[in-house]
């Protein structure tokens, strides 16, 4: 049974840094491109950041610079390290897995597996 779940979400002031954790079960880790995603109130879904199973990296220009993705096979976990948070930033943030081999990709539509998301609320 697969499994992402998700955690580090919590409420941060502008400028202020959070770090989420994924903790991935029931899959080959090491063989899966990973995602982080989120979606604000009254927003569509959006693409953070993807690494493949490689380490290579992709970011949405929103956020280049200032989040960093990373995952340690050892621990089948993906992190995401947000720093300079901005309120426009709140919102669930969510890891996802695509199938074995495929590439990295901030469209969400072409992930198979979802964690349940975790909060994050910047204040201004």
């Amino acid at each position: 049974q697969v499994q992402l779940v998700e955690s580090g979400g919590g409420s941060v002031q502008s400028g202020g840094s959070l770090t989420l954790s994924c903790a991935v079960s029931g899959v080959f880790f090491t063989t899966r491109a990973m995602g982080w995603f989120r979606q604000g109130p009254g927003k569509e879904r959006e693409g953070v950041a993807s690494i493949d199973r490689y380490e290579s990296t992709i970011y949405a220009a929103s956020v280049k610079g200032r989040f960093t993705i990373s995952r340690d096979n050892a621990k089948n976990t993906l992190y995401l390290q947000m720093n300079s948070l901005k309120p426009e930033e709140t919102a669930m943030y969510y890891c996802a897995a695509r199938l074995p081999y495929a590439a990295y990709s901030l469209e969400g539509r072409k992930y198979e597996q979802w964690g349940q998301g975790t909060q994050v609320t910047v204040s201004s």
